[in-house]
């Protein structure tokens, strides 16, 4: 089992919300976020309610400001909790172009920079063959962050990217 804390107020003060499973909406609780406890598992943190908007992946450890999830404000209202199973091999399939067309690159490994690596500086569509992945907006881990699960991503709208602009990625384990 899973376990959350938000809190309005950096350094773990001020109202508080817990979570121990996917909450879809927990705005009206709390009007803001400015600090995070994460007790057990893996959650993915989202700025808007019903899972939309940026996207924040946190493991267990303490947040005390938003600089540490690299949060873009103190908006956040709602979370899933990540459901590890055992045994994945992780393993995902790039493509330069929508619906799996153009070129593709399969990787196992995580990537700094997307460009370095394969030369390219943006993903239309990808496969997600084993394990969980994070996509992130710019090299070295940084930037806006998008959860991928196993499953088919024809385009990028369907990570719940504005835009197809991925530089780097990294396997996300427990």
């Amino acid at each position: 089992m899973g376990r959350i804390a938000f809190y309005e107020d950096k350094n773990f003060q001020g109202r508080r919300y817990e979570c121990d499973s996917d909450c879809s909406d927990f705005h009206a609780y709390l009007s803001r976020c400015n600090s995070i406890r994460v007790e057990s598992g893996a959650w993915v943190v989202y700025e808007r309610p019903n899972f939309m908007g940026y996207q924040y992946v946190l493991t267990r450890g303490e947040y005390p400001d938003s600089q540490r999830w690299m949060g873009l404000n103190d908006r956040l209202s709602s979370c899933k909790m990540v459901h590890f199973t055992g045994g994945a091999q992780y393993k995902i399939q790039l493509y330069d172009k929508e619906d799996f067309g153009g070129q593709a690159f399969e990787a196992s490994e995580d990537c700094p920079s997307l460009l370095e690596k394969f030369r390219w500086r943006e993903v239309h569509s990808c496969k997600i063959l084993d394990g969980w992945w994070v996509f992130y907006e710019n090299p070295n881990y940084r930037g806006r962050q998008y959860f991928l699960e196993k499953g088919e991503y024809c385009k990028h709208g369907d990570w719940g990217a504005a835009s197809p602009t991925v530089q780097s990625f990294r396997r996300f384990t427990e």
